[in-house]
């Protein structure tokens, strides 16, 4: 992905549902005005969810999903239909698109029931209107994705459909004033991107620049000598989790302390059931299952925060030996039965929607989840000083 786009995860996902032939990659096309999507006369072209960015006007920067049938046939099509219905998760407004010459099945009204039961806003999109011969029904919407008819009426629909904010919050915006400064504390070593900063990072460093206050990045070792050089306080200092213990050591009290991956569990996910999930790591039982997941899917080296630090530091915090599973991408384990805790990264990588999906998802079947900065802070012993720049939730803690 180039620097210069949206990240995918702060793009509106539109899902585009129906059955085989229905005409969904014909209506991304259309949509798009380009050959986005492979047509063919043969049922289940679509075999697989397909995500593609784009920039749509009036739109905006979206990610359109084309997704196999839902009538698929065989083992192959149980799968690829499970696959389809794990798209919701991820999926801000869905398209339904039904051939209008057969018309709405059962098949449908299950997928509509879901949408709803999801709180998904849809539309529901008659195609082929070119070879309707019966009247059209008013509580539907009709085009023809083969001539055009009905497309930019269409695009207007779904961009009054896009959520406002899809995010409640933004990443530190509101947590600082204008000409404010904020050291951000960037470790470079062998995980780290060859010639730029990871998108956490990134979007921090945008979000202060919008707020009309100061970054300043530095690396982690030069914390004092920066705030001797600064000539000002800064008001506050994020750092990689992965430094936390560090940071804190060299960072005075009086200076707000928090890291990038709590800044995006309340900018994606739930702060406070984060928070509420760190109860789980001292009850939990030699032997007992812990899921790490991360939304990504870098390559993982020796020495990952993923496969070995957090490991390594549950078990030392315990003095406990664990069953560690992990789970990355858009893989997020659909049987959370044999799991006491689960530790999810920050989500930068996931859209506001499947990380609060994931977290719901965990907290209905009974299974606390913490993020990976609440996590290090709790076990480094600097979870409340880490949480001083969210008061609210501070009070939360104190209570317990």
């Amino acid at each position: 992905m180039s620097l210069n786009k949206t990240p995918s995860s702060d793009r509106v996902h539109i899902g585009i549902f129906g059955r085989r032939n229905a005409g969904k990659s014909s209506v991304i096309n259309a949509i798009t005005d380009q050959s986005v999507a492979i047509v063919s006369e043969f049922k289940g072209t679509t075999t697989d969810p397909v995500y593609k960015s784009m920039e749509v006007l009036p739109l905006g920067p979206i990610v359109l999903i084309d997704t196999p049938g839902i009538d698929d046939e065989g083992e192959l099509g149980e799968l690829r239909i499970k696959k389809t219905i794990q798209v919701l998760n991820k999926t801000d407004i869905a398209i339904l698109v039904v051939d209008c010459t057969i018309g709405i099945s059962e098949m449908e009204n299950t997928l509509i029931k879901k949408f709803e039961d999801k709180e998904i806003p849809y539309i529901i999109v008659m195609n082929k209107s070119d070879l309707l011969k019966t009247e059209k029904n008013i509580n539907y919407f009709y085009v023809s994705a083969k001539s055009g008819d009905g497309i930019n009426e269409l695009k207007e629909l779904i961009s009054k459909k896009s959520p406002e904010n899809q995010n409640k919050f933004p990443i530190i915006r509101d947590l600082i004033k204008p000409s404010d400064f904020v050291i951000l504390v960037t470790p470079i070593d062998s995980a780290a991107p060859k010639g730029r900063l990871i998108l956490p990072q990134q979007q921090t460093i945008r979000d202060i620049l919008d707020g009309d206050a100061v970054s300043v990045v530095i690396k982690e070792n030069e914390i004092k000598k920066t705030l001797k050089s600064l000539g000002k306080k800064p008001k506050m200092i994020v750092c990689d989790s992965q430094v936390f213990k560090k940071v804190a050591n060299d960072t005075p009290n009086d200076i707000l302390l928090t890291s990038f991956s709590i800044l995006f569990a309340r900018h994606k996910g739930n702060l406070e059931k984060l928070v509420n999930g760190i109860s789980m790591i001292d009850k939990l039982n030699e032997g007992d299952s812990v899921l790490i997941s991360e939304g990504c899917t870098h390559h993982r080296q020796c020495g990952d925060i993923g496969t070995y630090k957090i490991p390594k530091w549950l078990s030392e915090h315990t003095g406990k030996k664990f069953v560690i599973e992990t789970s990355s991408g858009t893989e997020f384990p659909e049987d959370l039965s044999k799991y006491k805790l689960i530790i999810h990264c920050g989500g930068c990588m996931l859209n506001e929607k499947e990380m609060r999906h994931r977290i719901k998802y965990a907290a209905e079947r009974g299974v606390p989840v913490v993020n990976y900065g609440i996590f290090i802070a709790y076990v480094h012993g600097i979870l409340k000083r880490s949480l001083m720049p969210f008061p609210e939730i501070l009070k939360i803690l104190e209570k317990k």
